[in-house]
């Protein structure tokens, strides 16, 4: 097969210095002057500036898609993508925009932590306390005006030592007794033999230390109710001993402690006197103040006298 003259246009023959050789001159190469290879066949594509963008597809070729995407299809030259809508061919004549979310949503968004519930509960708490706190100070304010805590007819007794003598304990305008003067009951009975008694006479009252004994004060002239301290006189032969005070007929629900308070020998009487007080709530007029020896009571003690002082001493 013979070949034949392919012209200068051919790939080898393409040569963009082929002007320079006497056979590219030969063949009718020239110096480049609007940028070919300077071949009468080569080819100048020449565009205007801004027309061509590199690394965009030529009008009508297929753009090549990210690995994992869709390729998308570039129309021709001048024509509108299919891909593409205008802002003003959306609803509203707009561009499309994101929804706003906002911190309240009912379905999408978070909800944080509910601080008014939070402020209430709090409130409520401390509204709580401060009615118990009033509810307290009221319920106290109504003891400290009924006793101090204590019913009308409850008593308490002392835990310490006396400091007032019988003298200074007696009111001039409060009744006070002497043991000549008592209502006796049981196997109680009147005596003088023992030295130091200080009721009128020496007299004080014996046999006390059996069960059902009893001592009765009828004290008139109270000139108010409210609060008292009842004091008994008493001598214990270096023992404690113990009563139970009634007044008005509604029993103590503590003992009356006939403590050795003067702390006498085994057996001396005459060294045991000493006294004692109770606390109780007395009404206007006449009041019924009764010592007894009863079930648990360790009684083995002589009575001598028993006094009233306005108030609870020590309190």
């Amino acid at each position: 097969m013979t070949s034949g003259n392919n012209g200068a246009s051919t790939p080898e023959d393409d040569d963009p210095f082929g002007y320079l050789y006497a056979d590219g001159q030969a063949n009718g190469a020239q110096p480049p002057s609007g940028g070919g290879y300077g071949y009468p066949n080569s080819v100048n594509r020449v565009r205007a500036v801004g027309q061509r963008q590199y690394g965009q597809p030529a009008p009508g070729q297929q753009q090549t898609a990210a690995y994992g995407q869709a390729p998308q299809q570039q129309g021709a030259y001048g024509q509108p993508n299919a891909h593409y809508a205008a802002p003003e061919t959306f609803p509203g004549g707009g561009a499309p925009t994101a929804p706003q979310q906002t911190g309240h949503g009912g379905g999408g968004g978070r909800r944080g932590p509910n601080t008014k519930g939070l402020l209430i509960g709090a409130i409520a708490v401390v509204a709580a306390v401060v009615i118990g706190i009033g509810v307290a100070m009221m319920n106290g304010n109504s003891d400290d005006k009924a006793g101090g805590g204590a019913s009308p007819t409850s008593t308490t007794s002392q835990n310490t030592k006396p400091s007032q003598s019988p003298s200074n304990a007696t009111s001039t305008d409060l009744p006070k007794t002497d043991a000549k003067d008592l209502q006796l009951g049981g196997g109680a009975t009147r005596a003088s033999d023992v030295k130091g008694a200080k009721s009128d006479g020496g007299t004080y009252v014996t046999g006390f230390n059996a069960v059902g004994s009893s001592i009765t004060w009828t004290v008139d002239n109270i000139p108010a109710g409210g609060k008292y301290s009842v004091y008994v006189g008493y001598s214990v032969p270096g023992k404690d001993a113990t009563a139970t005070l009634t007044v008005n007929g509604t029993p103590s629900k503590t003992p009356v402690g006939l403590k050795n308070w003067a702390g006498a020998a085994q057996g001396d009487y005459e060294k045991g006197w000493t006294k004692t007080y109770n606390w109780v709530q007395l009404k206007k007029g006449t009041n019924t103040v009764n010592l007894s020896c009863g079930q648990g009571n360790q009684c083995d003690a002589l009575i001598d006298q028993l006094w009233l002082v306005k108030g609870w001493v020590g309190s």
